[in-house]
């Protein structure tokens, strides 16, 4: 399978995924400090809580995000190793 041709296109298609996911997990942690992230003291204590509405399809889009952006990268990967 000859993917040297689509290298470019996946290179920014990477970069643009990369952006998307940066921006997704930054406004997934909004409402908690660091150390509510760390899994430390909030007024949650540390435990899980169900996600609803908006925050639930964010997650889900967050994950769905991250499995194209490794698919990507693995034929970006492929493809850059075709053009040497």
């Amino acid at each position: 399978m000859n993917l040297q041709s689509w290298a470019p296109y996946l290179g920014v298609a990477e970069v643009i995924l990369a952006i998307a996911l940066t921006v997704l997990v930054l406004l997934q942690t909004k409402g908690s400090d660091l150390g509510g992230m760390l899994g430390g003291g909030s007024d949650q204590g540390g435990s899980f809580r169900t996600r609803r509405g908006v925050e639930k399809t964010m997650h889900q889009v967050t994950i769905y995000t991250s499995v194209i952006f490794f698919v990507v990268t693995i034929f970006a990967f492929l493809a850059w190793g075709q053009a040497g």
